[in-house]
């Protein structure tokens, strides 16, 4: 019995010991990567912003130059989102943010959208979505230049029955057999102009400063 109750005590000393060295070795990895890992993420960010505003429509730190968001019905996020300002000479030019179509075929689309100051869309792209491939993947601008119908579309330009793919009378193309998908990315575009509109202000606010430390 004492055998018994001696190899068991070893043998939960030795899971003890080897989830603490896994734990160990995880940790010290995240931390050997996680710098790289957040360099590579704000370069492919700011790959996919330069693609809605040019170079030519800012002059700023626009990965810095950022406005955090809260959760909001009107962009369909359950969570806070970060908004990246583009100025020109000091001037507002363009902001960049999330979106998400919460209705897709299969489930949520997330978008990022440009808005210039002046209420156009500069550009949307679909980021991530899980729609039936060859049918509702058209969304992406790598497979099709649907995506690109919505450049330079505002809200004061076009009504509220504007804002539907032409099956539902509005302006927006779709493809035949495959118009659930289209529906929701104009529906979650529309409502994220309207939360432009609603916060226009809050969206271009100048850039807190960092707190300075003390002065030795």
């Amino acid at each position: 019995m004492k055998r018994i109750a001696k190899s068991t005590l070893q043998t939960a000393i030795n899971l003890v010991f080897f989830a603490v060295i896994g734990t160990a070795v995880l940790s010290a990895t995240y931390y050997m990567t996680h710098a790289t890992i957040v360099k590579s993420e704000e370069a492919e960010k700011l790959k996919l912003i330069t693609q809605l505003v040019p170079n030519s429509l800012f002059d700023n730190a626009i990965m810095q130059d950022t406005l955090t968001l809260p959760p909001d019905a009107l962009l369909g996020t359950d969570a806070p989102t970060t908004a990246y300002r583009a100025r020109l000479q000091g001037e507002p030019s363009a902001v960049v943010f999330e979106a998400v179509a919460p209705d897709g075929y299969s489930g949520k689309i997330a978008l990022i959208l440009a808005v210039r100051a002046n209420g156009e869309l500069a550009g949307v792209r679909v980021v991530t979505h899980k729609e039936t491939p060859g049918l509702g993947d058209y969304i992406e601008l790598a497979k099709s230049p649907w995506i690109k119908g919505f450049d330079g579309k505002s809200d004061a330009a076009y009504g509220e029955a504007d804002w539907h793919v032409k099956k539902d009378g509005g302006k927006f193309d779709y493809m035949a057999g495959a118009t659930i998908t289209p529906r929701a990315v104009v529906k979650a575009v529309h409502k994220a102009l309207l939360y432009f509109d609603a916060n226009r202000d809050k969206l271009f606010a100048p850039a807190v400063a960092a707190p300075k430390g003390d002065t030795p």
